[in-house]
């Protein structure tokens, strides 16, 4: 059954590679030499996260765990250049995580409208017409499309609430949440009735409003991965404000201070920062308590955390209105709710350089080229110092400009690395 909600998923996605230019020259009768006019290849397509509010878990991504995006088409005479690949949508629920599958860091927190580009496609080549000069008139070259990112990912569902509920199983935060918002959760008398996350909007007179999440019962041992509770936890930690739903009725047997207890110190468990949230306690089934002392007990005990008590009966509808109107006025004293920053910094791909690059010079321009090479340029962001210091030192290193110059470049020949053009300098 716990198999039904899905919040955390694990998939790779690939960008379309760039398509390749074209080497063509122009053939139309009475023109002797039309020139070259080989057209650039399609930009690769790329694969662009988007929230879908009527999402509400990442079931869509637990079957299918690989996501390609469309390449780039190759450029044709005529100057025609190649179709742009077909980019890839992907929708996620409101409050998704994406986080490197390797080292976990935050990539980019899926709370705002904006879409997000995760992976960009490749640069379509150019084709012979761009290589043309007075002194080169009649290229026969031309370049091949770059490689689009990729990436491992890790999906991860934190719901955006204001306000969460939690406590045991069939305590009644399912009812709760039903009684103050339009949520219709599923409700009966068994526990883990709640098997994922609801949220309900909550209307406060005045023209106020803030969403409120009931979480699926924790159960003890929940932050050790026991039951179903270590799956949900997560989705606390946005929750500005925590309401403790506790069972004061004693219909089952169960003590609510040791309840209690037992929610918080799992809390605690799974996050310090978690334990010192805001909280209020909502005594709830008061209506049909079988004996007072356990009230006065968890009153007590509440009292002594130095936490506010609510006594309700939120079947019967007894005392919810104060509760919520409470719960409004303490959220206008907290922060707004948690957004992550990026913690991921791009780093540059390990590539092997064993294989020697293909060298060839044609009308002045030495050519070079290698899968390797294609890899590195794809990773490196010219437009910065460093990355373009990388790139040097990778070069060096590899022994490239050392072959180039046993045979024979000089100084300001100009070096053709497929988007990449620059004069050689010793």
């Amino acid at each position: 059954m716990a198999a039904s909600f899905v919040d955390k998923a694990r998939i790779t996605v690939k960008a379309g590679k760039g398509g390749n230019g074209a080497v063509a020259f122009h053939r139309e009768k009475y023109i002797a030499a039309g020139g070259p006019d080989g057209g650039d290849g399609g930009r690769g397509g790329s694969i662009i996260v988007e929230i879908d509010n009527n999402m509400s878990t990442l079931m869509d991504f637990r079957y299918k765990r690989k996501y390609v995006a469309g390449d780039g088409v190759d450029g044709q005479g005529g100057r025609r250049s190649g179709k742009d690949g077909a980019s890839l949508t992907l929708r996620v629920p409101r409050g998704t995580l994406i986080r490197d599958a390797e080292t976990n860091e935050i990539i980019h927190d899926m709370s705002d409208t904006e879409p997000f580009v995760l992976c960009k496609g490749g640069r379509g080549g150019w084709g012979n017409a761009h290589f043309a000069t007075p002194t080169r008139q009649a290229p026969r070259f031309a370049k091949a499309g770059t490689p689009g990112e990729s990436h491992d990912v890790i999906l991860e569902l934190k719901l955006l609430a204001d306000v969460g509920l939690v406590g045991f199983p069939n305590v009644g935060k399912s009812t709760l949440l039903s009684v103050v918002s339009k949520a219709h959760p599923k409700i009966a008398n068994y526990h883990f009735t709640t098997l994922f996350p609801n949220l309900g909007v909550v209307f406060v007179e005045g023209g106020e409003s803030f969403v409120m999440a009931d979480i699926p019962g924790i159960i003890e041992g929940a932050s050790e991965g026991a039951g179903l509770g270590h799956d949900f936890l997560r989705h606390i930690d946005r929750c500005r404000l925590l309401v403790h739903v506790v069972d004061v009725s004693g219909s089952e047997g169960r003590d609510p201070v040791e309840d209690f207890d037992a929610i918080n110190e799992e809390l605690k468990q799974y996050s310090a920062e978690l334990a010192t949230r805001t909280q209020i306690v909502v005594a709830n089934k008061s209506d049909i308590m079988m004996d007072e002392t356990l009230l006065e007990r968890l009153r007590e005990r509440v009292e002594k955390e130095g936490y506010p008590l609510f006594v309700i009966s939120a079947a019967a509808h007894q005392g919810t209105r104060e509760l919520v109107q409470t719960i409004a006025a303490t959220l206008q004293t907290l922060p707004p709710v948690q957004i992550y920053e990026p913690e991921y910094v791009k780093r540059p791909e390990r590539i092997d350089m064993s294989t020697p690059l293909e060298i060839n010079v044609e009308d002045g321009v030495w050519f070079v080229e290698g899968p390797w090479l294609e890899r590195l340029i794809a990773n490196v962001n010219f437009g910065d110092y460093e990355s373009r210091m990388f790139f040097d030192r990778q070069l060096r290193e590899s022994g490239l400009f050392q072959r180039m110059e046993e045979m024979g470049i000089q100084d300001g020949d100009l070096v053709s690395m497929y988007n990449l053009e620059f004069e050689y300098q010793r």
